[in-house]
């Protein structure tokens, strides 16, 4: 009964600090500039694939031998799906007139685990003039990692009878890691574009008589690993197209009766009706009213895309009325107009 009592305490006081809160959260769809500016007079762009398959030289037991046999096609398939889904994400996004996949580069093949040296720009300009391309998208490493692990365990294994009985038996607990760099060679500027790595991690498991047959039980894991690899590469090629968001921003819904009435008009959608009355509000003989319908206009302004606007109401929110909140709105607001002229930059092109 007490516990009952103190939950429904705990309740009641909740929603007496949300009924009582003096702001309301609302979001926002914008679009932010690509993460990877590349220049506006990039036409067509090539990908090499400068890993190879690593060698694995383990041969302790019959799980090492099959995972170290397996592993170096799995590398080399892992790396040519990142490249194809990197190339399949750069097409559909309509940058570029050509992506093309330049094959066959021995010398720029290194198969290690980490970043190797860049590209001498002498090869950069050789395969970018060989290939009729602008830059080049490189898959500088591709690795995979499989560590197993097997214990002891009971295993459900079918008798001759087709009914299943429970034997001493192997389980297998697989961890993949995938590792995955990748640099973009800018010639005419001779710049590194970008430089990222990503890893991502695949967990599978099965279970048989013996270690081998818990090996072999475990299904699907390339098929895991070669779909993860492709996403890899379409992934990194997202991050040099503009990006749909959605932001928060919390406005006053307390002060006058107006903030009531405006924040009735905002539930409903009515964002111009609301900014009516905190216009009407923005001269009130009390700073705390007045402070408060400064920072909503700055999110009115905000709103209908007026950051310039915006800033000079939150602006004086703050150093009028002294609005705490609107210190940090200021710089959101300021962070928002760079992004928003790398982004008009960036389409531009």
């Amino acid at each position: 009964m007490k516990n009952l009592v103190f939950k429904l305490s705990v309740t009641a006081i909740f929603f007496s600090m949300v009924a009582c809160s003096s702001t309301n959260r609302m979001t926002m769809g914008i679009t932010q500039p690509a993460q990877i500016s590349i220049p506006n007079d990039v036409v067509n762009v090539g990908v090499i694939n400068r890993s190879s398959a690593s060698e694995k030289n383990k041969v302790l037991d019959d799980i090492d031998k099959i995972l170290s046999l397996e592993g170096l096609n799995l590398d080399k398939e892992g790396a040519q799906n990142a490249i194809s889904g990197l190339k399949y994400e750069l097409e559909r996004g309509n940058q570029f007139d050509v992506v093309k996949i330049i094959d066959n580069q021995k010398e720029v093949a290194k198969g290690l685990s980490v970043f190797p040296a860049e590209l001498s720009w002498e090869i950069v300009d050789r395969l970018c003039k060989e290939n009729g391309v602008d830059v080049i998208f490189s898959l500088e490493f591709y690795d995979t990692d499989t560590a197993a692990d097997y214990e002891l365990t009971m295993v459900n294994i079918p008798n001759n009878l087709g009914i299943k009985a429970n034997v001493p038996g192997h389980r297998i607990k697989l961890n993949t890691t995938i590792k995955n760099g990748w640099r973009i060679y800018d010639p005419l500027n001779r710049t590194i574009v970008d430089e990222y790595v990503s890893n991502d991690r695949l967990f599978s498991m099965g279970e048989g008589i013996n270690p081998v047959k818990a090996l072999e039980a475990v299904v699907g894991r390339k098929e895991a690993v070669l779909s993860t690899s492709s996403k890899l590469g379409a992934n990194y090629a997202l991050f040099t197209r503009p990006e749909k968001i959605r932001i928060a921003r919390d406005y006053f819904v307390k002060g006058s009766d107006n903030f009531e009435i405006a924040k009735r008009r905002a539930q409903a959608g009515d964002w111009d009706g609301a900014a009516d009355l905190w216009n009407s509000e923005l001269n009130n003989s009390k700073a705390k009213i007045a402070g408060r319908a400064n920072y909503n206009m700055a999110i009115s302004n905000e709103i209908n895309g007026n950051l310039t606007k915006a800033i000079e109401f939150a602006s004086r929110a703050y150093t009028d009325y002294e609005t705490k909140e609107a210190l940090q709105y200021v710089n959101m607001l300021k962070r928002r107009v760079v992004n928003q002229k790398e982004l008009e930059r960036q389409l531009s092109k």
